[in-house]
């Protein structure tokens, strides 16, 4: 594991991480450097950018869902060979779960992993006020290592003198280079859409152009002199991703354009306890993969692919037909959605889904629930217990509606309160929530169990 690494936090939202991490990132990759990307927090997009740039798989590091040796575990995974790994943070520096402290922020993650850390500052229409931005960011919290700053915004190579004396004057640290107020270097197409556009290609040009600005005006060799960071004492008995025992059963995993949002981790602890995934497109395919004992079905945005999804009739009658004859099926998110009746767009247009769970969504244009989501069982099942609990995300513009009394699959507690979530039968459970596995490995243990009593019938 490099010992070379960097998170890039910002002030705030919008000031232009995700612009300078995948910029540095390219970048660095044309310096001939092998590249790892992480995300603080629990985005699913940015790391599918990173993904792109880097042809690593980038990680979710998330303080609040996961314990300070399970994000140890994932950095250590992720960074194996790598010569520098790339942070990007989440919101502004200190934003997290609680007001109070850095719980759950980019700040508490880059004191988990003692990573240097290089701050953006959207320098618009401010000269000397920028010191005083930085050095309030350098002062808030004991144990943070701002490192240098990217002056993002400036009007010019004069403006960006005026902010880069004023910040090294006040703040002792160095600036590190400058991106210019210029149209075209705004990330494209931040949700819809994206992973396709993505996986043709169709980005690598935008890629390309943004780190040729990043080697023009920041000072690559300056960013590896400060990215190098103490050692990581990792004390590591337990790894997540340690094999437990030999492949037992095999799960179909839904994976196309339409469902793609998964946490690389939740795939890998279910290959270490047993499971061998077999990927298969809701949108491409006709039929469930033969021979599988369980299924899972993740997020993204499958009402952007809905006319094309309800006309996959074959597809649609193979989930049902696996769903009655009672192979253990976990859906989330998108998934979630996908097993309902029918999904009505924002267009006012309604498309036929799956037709399993008796309700309807309703697609908004407003958001609808986010946040982070603690998970209890309401009643045993074979994946989370009545009395056991885990972790995960909300993020959706859709309601979900039933003319009948559903028997949910858990409770869902967040910053407004505890509610119920999803539908669940003997061998299928689906919710709104997505699941970080290691939050609770007892539900991969079950999971597998119940594969196996299906497998034996």
């Amino acid at each position: 594991m490099s010992e070379r690494r960097l998170v890039i936090a910002g002030t705030g939202s919008g000031v232009g991480k995700t612009t300078v991490t995948i910029g540095l990132m390219s970048a660095f990759k044309k310096r001939g450097l092998v590249v790892q990307g992480f995300k603080c927090g629990p985005d699913y997009i940015d790391p599918s950018y990173h993904t792109a740039v880097t042809k690593r798989v980038s990680r979710n590091l998330d303080s609040w869902m996961l314990g300070e040796e399970t994000v140890l575990d994932i950095f250590e995974h992720g960074s194996n060979d790598a010569d520098i790994s790339i942070m990007e943070g989440v919101m502004g520096f200190f934003d997290g779960k609680d007001p109070k402290t850095n719980v759950g922020s980019t700040a508490e993650i880059s004191m988990i992993t003692k990573s240097p850390v290089l701050l953006v500052v959207n320098c618009a229409s401010m000269a000397r006020s920028a010191a005083a931005i930085v050095k309030g960011f350098q002062t808030l919290s004991s144990g943070s290592n701002i490192v240098g700053v990217i002056a993002n915004q400036v009007g010019g190579e004069g403006h960006y003198e005026i902010v880069k004396t004023a910040i090294e004057q006040e703040c002792q640290i160095p600036v590190v280079g400058y991106l210019k107020r210029e149209g075209g270097i705004e990330i494209p197409e931040r949700s819809l859409g994206l992973i396709p556009s993505i996986e043709r290609g169709e980005l690598d040009p935008f890629f390309d152009r943004l780190g040729d600005l990043i080697l023009e005006t920041i000072d690559l060799d300056k960013l590896l002199e400060i990215s190098v960071a103490q050692p990581l004492d990792i004390q590591q008995t337990n790894s997540i991703f340690e094999q437990k025992r030999e492949r037992i059963v095999r799960i179909a995993v839904a994976k196309d354009a339409a469902f793609n949002s998964y946490y690389m981790e939740n795939l890998e602890i279910l290959e270490s306890y047993g499971a061998e995934l077999v990927y298969f497109s809701p949108l491409m395919d006709d039929a469930v993969p033969e021979d599988i004992d369980g299924l899972y079905i993740g997020g993204s945005f499958p009402e952007e692919f809905a006319r094309s999804l309800g006309q996959n009739e074959r597809m649609k009658a193979s989930l049902r037909q696996a769903f009655e004859i009672g192979i253990p099926t976990f859906a989330e998110g998108g998934g979630f959605m996908y097993l309902t009746n029918s999904v009505e767009t924002t267009e006012g247009e309604t498309f036929g889904m799956v037709d399993f769970i008796p309700a309807k969504i309703k697609m908004h244009t407003k958001l609808q629930a986010i946040g982070y989501r603690e998970i209890s069982g309401c009643k045993e099942n074979f994946l989370l217990g009545e009395h056991q609990s885990a972790k995960g995300h909300e993020f959706h513009y859709a309601t979900f509606e039933s003319a009948e009394t559903l028997q949910h699959a858990y409770e869902t507690k967040g910053m407004r309160g505890t509610k119920t979530d999803g539908f669940v039968t003997d061998n299928v459970i689906a919710g709104y929530t997505q699941f970080h596995f290691a939050t609770c490995l007892e539900m991969v243990e079950k999971w597998i169990q119940a594969c196996l009593i299906f497998q034996k019938r």
